[in-house]
């Protein structure tokens, strides 16, 4: 009998997949765009270095943060019992170095960047690290990772200006609700196991059917409030071509997921897609002349 394959694993391919590197255009097309929207046009080299810089470690720390905690339910989850941690691959305490480690690079660039987001940074660091208790607690685990990406637009501003103005809590409530509306599609893939570990979800709560239909509702929030957020800064018509796409890209997704609800693949990169229109709508507004652009001052 054959001994078993124990060819050892890439680690930069082990550790890319333990922090889901693979993902990160989900939401850094949305930093990028607000980064350019609150410079109005192109920030510093610095600026533009600590932020993604800063944008990475939080993210870096929410995940290995949530592997540390989801180690036991991951080893009970066909879907994520391979994962590094459950599989005995590395020791839990790797996990809590790099979100340390994460969570320090986040702070330090924070500090770098201005008083304010230095304030802030560890009120950030608190939510990117809270939601992964929330499963246990609460049905809204998905309105709180909205919350969570809503800190997206407002630590733009904040690192570029030093301020947080008042259109740009548009563009957070923006976020919360397109957060919520991706979070919500996530769990819908997840039902199954989520009620076979005894884990919390909004579709848990409310049925696949139920769920289903809110992703719409968020989904129109969310470009509401993107619109609303480009009239109160003045931004160019290539602004909205760029949400009336989104718009349309999103209820196709929609439609997909009203009919199949637990079938979440092709919704999940379709939000790819969406986030990068985003950005290409942002580079046109800002770059290319339309007009006058009274942006922020």
């Amino acid at each position: 009998m054959s001994a078993p394959d124990a060819r050892p694993r890439s680690a930069v391919r082990e550790l890319a997949r333990f922090l889901e590197i693979q993902n990160l255009g989900l939401n850094l097309t949305f930093a990028l765009g607000f980064l350019l929207l609150a410079a109005n046009g192109l920030p510093s080299l610095r600026t533009f270095v600590l932020v993604v810089i800063a944008f990475v470690a939080a993210r870096n720390a929410g995940h290995s943060f949530n592997r540390w905690t989801d180690r036991v339910i991951d080893a009970r989850n066909p879907r994520t019992r391979d994962r590094l941690l459950p599989a005995g691959r590395a020791r839990p305490g790797l996990a809590l170095a790099i979100t340390a480690a994460s969570g320090g690079v986040l702070l330090g660039a924070a500090y770098l960047l201005n008083p304010l987001a230095f304030a802030l940074a560890p009120l950030a660091l608190l939510l990117v690290l809270g939601y992964s208790y929330t499963k246990r607690v609460t049905s809204l685990t998905t309105v709180f990772l909205g919350l969570v990406e809503s800190i997206t637009p407002a630590a733009a501003y904040v690192a570029v200006r030093g301020t947080l103005p008042l259109p740009a809590l548009l563009a957070v409530g923006a976020l919360l609700a397109w957060g919520t509306a991706f979070e919500t599609i996530h769990s819908l893939g997840d039902l199954a196991s989520d009620r076979e570990l005894g884990l919390r979800s909004l579709p848990a709560a409310v049925g696949t059917a139920t769920a289903a239909r809110l992703v719409p509702l968020f989904h129109a929030a969310a470009l509401a409030l993107l619109a609303l957020f480009g009239l109160a800064v003045g931004l160019a018509l290539p602004y909205y071509v760029a949400l009336a796409a989104m718009a349309g890209l999103a209820a196709l997704t929609d439609r997909d997921l009203a009919r199949r609800p637990t079938e979440t693949r092709l919704p999940f990169e379709r939000h790819f897609a969406l986030g990068a229109i985003f950005l290409a709508g942002v580079v046109l507004a800002v770059f290319v002349p339309f007009g006058p652009r009274p942006l922020l001052p």
